[in-house]
């Protein structure tokens, strides 16, 4: 199975949840984080590794992450740029998607947000100031 395969499959099994703390967010986080390139625009990974931020270290759920992209995207602003590791976590769509659905699921999507988050480890500081910067935490 491809990454891209088992992110649409994992996708559509976090969207069927239809759960009130929409961990959905959470997988597209930790997958663009894995996979952005040099080439990417720095909104996005601004984006994720806020939402990883939030997650992980503030215990947003997906939904009051999603309200936080909301709130900084209502203001166009220069975006800061982050260094990209060269890796990105141990765990991968493709071990999420490996564990069985429901709370073995949930707890690796948590885990590999986790794996995701500690590879990104040189960017936590200026995350979080860009964050407190804008009020969100």
């Amino acid at each position: 199975m491809t990454s891209d395969d088992a992110f649409h499959e994992l996708c559509a099994h976090t969207l069927g949840l239809r759960d009130a703390a929409f961990i959905h967010q959470h997988v597209v986080d930790a997958y663009a984080a894995q996979t952005v390139t040099s080439a990417t625009k720095p909104i996005k990974l601004t984006f994720v590794l806020a939402g990883l931020y939030l997650h992980l270290e503030q215990g947003f759920t997906g939904r009051a992450v999603q309200c936080a992209h909301m709130r900084l995207a209502a203001r166009k602003r220069v975006w800061p740029t982050f260094t990209l590791p060269r890796e990105r976590g141990a765990l991968t769509v493709v071990d999420v998607v490996a564990a069985p659905p429901g709370t073995e699921r949930t707890e690796a999507i948590d885990a590999w947000c986790a794996a995701v988050w500690a590879a990104y480890g040189g960017s936590h500081a200026a995350v979080a100031e860009f964050l407190r910067a804008r009020g969100i935490v």
